[in-house]
């Protein structure tokens, strides 16, 4: 797999250009209108080009190439850090237990959200909810959060998008009966947040508590053949 850090998302481009727009307004009126100059005037302005970067990075963009594709490896949906391993019931869509794997991103993380398999979208479903903390334990369920289900073969995994305290917006690319590749795109969550995704109870787990992830590059489990 070759990775390649290239451009900003397009999920992006209206709020840097009013983010741009309003602090270059805000200067102008301080320096203009309310006569604040010398090391105030400086700091100000300085302090608005270290917000706009922050604001850039959080859209920043990779194209990635995945040089194989393997059905039996479910490679992780985000970047971030690993923040539950557990067996649980899933109540939407297969109403059994599953093995969830939790994927924190932090607004230093890129966050887009890849496809784990290639297959075919099953289900997909938006829900409005709260905004409570991503690491909550009952954010998974009252939080906004968008529901995707990719069938490969005899397999089914649940891709769960779920809204916190800073992201107010979730993206999904994904409708029912799209083919899709391990890698495509799946969406995107502005400002992090978490995903979950809820595999096969016998399917090996190869990730651990805290460790961090790569989206569409770090095989975070394998399914049972």
């Amino acid at each position: 797999m070759r990775i390649k850090i290239a451009r900003i998302h397009k999920e992006g481009y209206k709020i840097i250009a009013v983010s741009a727009l309003l602090l270059a307004v805000l200067n102008i009126l301080l320096f203009y209108f309310l006569g604040v100059n010398g090391l105030g005037f400086i700091v100000f302005a300085v302090s608005s080009v270290l917000l706009f970067l922050g604001v850039v990075s959080f859209f920043r963009y990779y194209n990635l190439i995945i040089d194989f594709f393997d059905d039996g490896k479910i490679l992780a949906p985000a970047d971030g850090k690993i923040v539950v391993i557990e067996e649980v019931d899933e109540p939407e869509y297969f109403k059994d237990r599953r093995i969830q794997v939790s994927i924190f991103m932090s607004p230093a993380n890129v966050h887009i959200n890849r496809t784990p398999i290639s297959g075919v979208v099953k289900y997909t479903r938006y829900h409005p909810g709260n905004y409570l903390v991503a690491w909550h334990p009952k954010s998974s369920i009252l939080n906004e959060r968008y529901t995707s289900v990719i069938e490969n073969g005899n397999s089914s995994i649940l891709i769960r998008q779920i809204a916190g305290k800073l992201a107010r917006k979730i993206s999904n690319y994904l409708s029912v009966g799209m083919e899709v590749s391990q890698g495509d795109e799946l969406g995107f969550i502005k400002f992090g947040s978490r995903v979950d995704i809820f595999l096969p109870i016998n399917a090996k787990i190869n990730v651990q508590l805290k460790q961090k992830v790569r989206s569409g590059k770090t095989v975070i489990a394998e399914l049972h053949k």
